[in-house]
């Protein structure tokens, strides 16, 4: 039986599941490593990688992290407790960040925007919710709006990409609140202009609706909008930010807006069993992520760019007639590679070059976008900034001769 098996950054490999017990694809007797396994060793290995993912790291590495915490917070202050103490800090410096009257930690992002969309659900007396049927709720969180929230999501469009204003505008049914994925990650990491946000978000002034920001990458926005965060933040009611996806942070989310609201999501956070005990480990990772990485996502922004176009130069000098790197020009650090092909086949090649070079291109999970088509996302953080045009092309134009063998 194939089975789906979940994987950390959100995608899935394919592994063979034999009496309860997961094994690789070429199974022939006893165990072996699923492709993920294989995969995160390679990296590992690996002397040089485009992405070195922090969440995938080794323990001890990750511990690490935590070396830094005494230049982010006094540590002969008291632990947290019930979300007091650092929690709090980190809830401030969030709140100054994005320029709301406050802000409140969850743990995940999930219960965040549930929390924020029931309680402006009970202020507009409108559950229904229009979003993007590629948004992060309904791709990857079972339902969640509708099964636990009492919510109502509609679909604004199914183009992959931000809806427009007069997709906002001329919708047919009445909706309470709005929330644009920014960027709309599984359209690959897609945004939309500046002019055409805020066209968006006045569409749906127009009908009195609320606006959420699903923002958990919003900190990477700076760059393509040619704005600062609070003046990005400022176009929302509320706003849901991520400490893990841009910050390489433990976990934990930060829901900001007026004062009023988040009271009444910390009360609806209790509710929902997230007002956890003791968070400091995540919130010091958040606050040295915040030092840290936040002040670089611009740069690795800029250089995702030239990644981006080196990556289409070296597949073609390699000789794939077909290819596609989206966006073409990246709006975040994050985009798309496809290929046509399935994507275990890609997934080997990958696989198989990172252990014989030494240079991991793909360090991401290779899944289906279509039959005999794949894809997969490639990041660029500080690891990347170590390869030059010429590193990528090179090592892509490896990949696609091994892929041509095939």
């Amino acid at each position: 039986m194939i089975a789906r098996m979940s994987d950390a950054d959100g995608m899935s490999d394919p592994t063979t599941v034999r009496d309860g017990r997961a094994t690789g694809p070429e199974a022939d007797g006893g165990p072996r490593p699923t492709v993920r396994e294989r995969r995160i060793a390679a990296c590992r290995r690996a002397p040089r990688a485009l992405a070195r993912l922090g969440f995938l790291a080794p323990l001890a590495e990750r511990l690490a992290l935590l070396e830094a915490a005494g230049s982010v917070y006094d540590l002969d202050e008291t632990s947290d407790v019930y979300g007091s103490g650092v929690v709090e800090a980190l809830e401030k410096r969030v709140a100054g960040l994005l320029g709301t009257e406050a802000a409140a930690f969850f743990p995940t992002g999930t219960m965040a925007q549930q929390v924020a969309l029931r309680c402006w659900a009970g202020r507009t007396g409108n559950p229904t919710v229009a979003l993007h049927p590629l948004s992060h709720p309904e791709v990857h969180e079972r339902n969640a709006f509708s099964r636990v929230g009492g919510l109502r999501p509609v679909r604004m469009t199914d183009e992959p990409r931000p809806p427009t204003a007069a997709e906002v505008r001329d919708f047919e049914e009445p909706f309470g609140a709005l929330m644009l994925e920014l960027p709309l990650r599984d359209a690959g990491f897609v945004l939309p202009s500046w002019e055409e946000l805020t066209g968006v978000v006045d569409a749906a002034r127009e009908r009195e609706a609320v606006v959420h920001f699903d923002g958990a990458r919003l900190w990477e926005c700076t760059e393509h909008f040619g704005r600062p965060l609070e003046e990005i933040a400022g176009l929302a009611d509320s706003v849901y930010v991520s400490f893990y996806k841009s910050l390489d942070a433990y976990g934990g989310a930060a829901l900001a807006g007026p004062e009023d609201l988040i009271e009444e999501a910390r009360a609806w956070r209790h509710r929902y069993g997230g007002n956890v005990f003791q968070q400091f480990p995540t919130a010091l990772s958040a606050l040295i992520g915040l030092d840290r990485e936040l002040p670089r996502l611009p740069e690795y922004v800029r250089h995702a760019r030239v990644v981006a176009a080196a990556l289409r130069e070296g597949l073609a000098a390699g000789g794939l007639p077909w290819f596609r790197v989206h966006p073409e020009v990246p709006h975040t650090h994050d985009f798309q590679v496809w290929l046509p092909y399935d994507a275990d086949v890609v997934a080997e090649v990958a696989i198989e070059a990172a252990e014989e070079t030494g240079a991991v291109l793909f360090a991401h999970h290779w899944g289906p976008k279509g039959p005999g088509l794949s894809f997969t996302e490639v990041y660029v953080r500080s690891a990347g900034l170590e390869w030059t045009a010429e590193d990528v092309r090179a090592a892509a134009v490896e990949f696609a001769r091994r892929l041509l063998r095939v």
